[in-house]
C-alpha cells in the first residue's frame, strides 16, 4: 500500500530537480542597452549603445574606442535579412555600405552549449545583493569557433561573452544597462545619404569592429 505514496514522491523530487536545472534560453527579442569590446592583447577597446531587433534579424551599434591606439567612433546598422552592413560617418554625411556574410544570431544559449555552471554574481547573504546566472561554453565548427559566454537565470539576458576564432582572438563582450522593448525603431532606417552608397567588400560581425 505504499508503494504509490513512495514512486509519487521519487516521481515528484525528480520534476523538481530538473525544473532547477539550468536550461537552454533565448533573450526577449527586442533590447537597447551597453556594451563594451575588449580584443585580444589589449589592441582593442570599445564602449557604446546597441538597439537589438530579433524579430526583424537588425542591430544598431554607437561605438567610441581605439584600435591599436588608434581612437574611433562608429556607428554601425547590420540589416542581416538584406545581408548589408552601413557604417554611417555623420561628421562627414558619407555612408560605407559593406555585404554581410553572417547569418543573424540571436541573443540566445545555444542549444548544443554544455553548462559550465550557476553562480552568484555579488552577495548571497540578502536579498538583493546578488545575480544568479548561468555561464555555458560550445564550439561553432563551420567557422572554427570556440565561445564561453554567461546569461541570466531569470529573463535569460545576456551577461558577457568571450568569443575565440584564429582571425580574432579572444574577443570580449560585456553587456549592460539593458531595458526589454525599442524606444527608438527609426534607428534600423539608414539616413538619407546612405541611399547613394554602393557595395564596397565584405565583412562579418566581429570584423566590423577591427
Amino acid at each position: 500500500m505504499q508503494i504509490l505514496p513512495v514512486a509519487f514522491v521519487c516521481l515528484f523530487l525528480a520534476v523538481i530537480t530538473w525544473a532547477q536545472r539550468p536550461q537552454h534560453c533565448t533573450s526577449p527579442p527586442l533590447l537597447v542597452g551597453s556594451l563594451s569590446v575588449l580584443g585580444p592583447k589589449g589592441d582593442l577597446g570599445a564602449y557604446g549603445k546597441y538597439t537589438y531587433d530579433a524579430l526583424g534579424r537588425r542591430v544598431r551599434f554607437f561605438e567610441v574606442g581605439s584600435y591599436k591606439n588608434q581612437s574611433f567612433q562608429v556607428d554601425l546598422l547590420m540589416l542581416f535579412r538584406e545581408g548589408v552592413l552601413y557604417e554611417i560617418n555623420w561628421q562627414n554625411h558619407t555612408c560605407t555600405k559593406k555585404a554581410l556574410k553572417d547569418h543573424f544570431q540571436p541573443l540566445e544559449v545555444p542549444k548544443n552549449a554544455t553548462l559550465l555552471g550557476q553562480v552568484i554574481l555579488g552577495g548571497s547573504s540578502g536579498f538583493g545583493q546578488g545575480l544568479l546566472v548561468n555561464t555555458w561554453a560550445g564550439e561553432v565548427p563551420e567557422i572554427e569557433a570556440k565561445y564561453m559566454t554567461t546569461f541570466t537565470e531569470f529573463g535569460c539576458l545576456p551577461v558577457s561573452t568571450l568569443y575565440h576564432t584564429e582571425k580574432t582572438g579572444w574577443v570580449v563582450l560585456s553587456y549592460f544597462n539593458i531595458l526589454i522593448g525599442i524606444d527608438d525603431p527609426q534607428v534600423f532606417f539608414p539616413p538619407p545619404f546612405c541611399q547613394s552608397a554602393e557595395l564596397a567588400g565584405t565583412t562579418d560581425f566581429f570584423g566590423a569592429f577591427f
